[in-house]
């Protein structure tokens, strides 16, 4: 079994909190209290990514993302932190007044490349290709594939299942539910789950790829890790559950009703949720669990993503203002 290095970025551990809603109790990791400026799930991967780029004295960090990607974001900072440059390759379009991680991405100084949704289709060669171009320069670029989800960088996940052993019982959950973009985050889950010997379910909330192709990407990454790392551990596929059709609108949108939860919910409980991961997935475990009460057995993740928030100002607003 190889433990791969990293280093310290993420304030951890991130506490568990019984949270009531609507007359129901629930347990809710709190991974968006990570750190501040570096919130959220993404900096649990960047630990073991960054360590790596600075081991190959990285001159540049290339990462991809949408024009609000909270790992681009996360990304760039963390870079900034340990003095190598970044580049972003974002899918959408520049603003002049940006919000939300937009505007830290441009804040903190990361060169930004927009691109078209086509281009973004092809955003892993061009990524590549420009990284081959530095290095007849001398330059050495690392590449970051979208959300951090490498076989290293999973590993972030792999190791937070130690971290939750040492807060609750987990022979009395049954599962976690968990925001799916790329699919890293639940990967790691996995794994950690079957170093641990649970028979944990994890239920993955698919935000922007189809059911078919999260699980693909998810199954991959997390035999690719075991291979990768020799761990001793098989994947058992019948642990990973897919919460499906809870981003029908699409990645880059969020429909009335997940909005007018997200408000009830913040003014409930203190807790912001954003609009592109979390609060779909808090949606989709409403529906599912908290609704049957199966809240105490099933732990919601909440993998941060406030910046995100910033970028849809009008329309959590225009929730706000309707009836509570």
């Amino acid at each position: 079994m190889i433990i791969p290095k990293k280093i310290k970025l993420a304030n951890i551990p991130t506490p568990i909190q019984t949270i009531n809603f609507e007359g129901k109790n629930f347990l809710i990791k709190r991974d968006d209290l990570t750190g501040a400026e570096l919130s959220g799930n993404k900096v649990r991967k960047l630990e073991y990514l960054i360590y790596q780029a600075k081991k190959e004295k990285a001159g540049i960090i290339f990462t991809d993302g949408g024009d609000q990607s909270n790992h681009a974001r996360a990304t760039v900072i963390a870079a900034s932190g340990v003095g190598i440059k970044s580049k972003i390759f974002l899918w959408g379009k520049d603003k002049t007044n940006a919000d939300g991680n937009l505007f830290l991405d441009k804040f903190y100084g990361a060169e930004i490349s927009f691109l078209n949704k086509k281009e973004f289709s092809k955003v892993n060669d061009i990524m590549f290709e420009e990284r081959s171009k530095l290095l007849k320069k001398g330059i050495n670029a690392y590449v970051i594939p979208e959300g951090g989800s490498t076989t290293l960088g999973i590993w972030g996940y792999v190791s937070f299942m130690s971290e939750l052993k040492d807060q609750i019982d987990l022979n009395k959950l049954e599962g976690i539910t968990v925001a799916a973009g790329s699919g890293g985050t639940a990967a790691g889950l996995l794994i950690g789950a079957a170093l641990l010997k649970l028979n944990l379910k994890i239920f993955a909330v698919n935000v922007l790829y189809t059911e078919t192709e999260i699980r693909r990407k998810i199954l991959r990454l997390a035999e690719g890790c075991v291979l990768d790392y020799q761990l001793p551990c098989a994947i058992n596929k019948s642990n990973l559950k897919l919460l499906n059709g809870y981003s029908n609108e699409g990645y880059k949108k969020i429909t009335e009703d997940k909005l007018n939860l997200i408000k009830k919910f913040a003014r409930s409980s203190g807790i912001l949720l954003d609009p592109a991961y979390t609060g779909k997935a808090f949606k989709a475990y409403y529906d599912n669990f908290l609704l049957k009460n199966k809240g105490m057995k099933v732990l919601f993740l909440h993998t941060g993503g406030l910046f995100g928030v910033f970028g849809r100002r009008e329309e959590y607003l225009k929730a706000a203002v309707t009836k509570r």
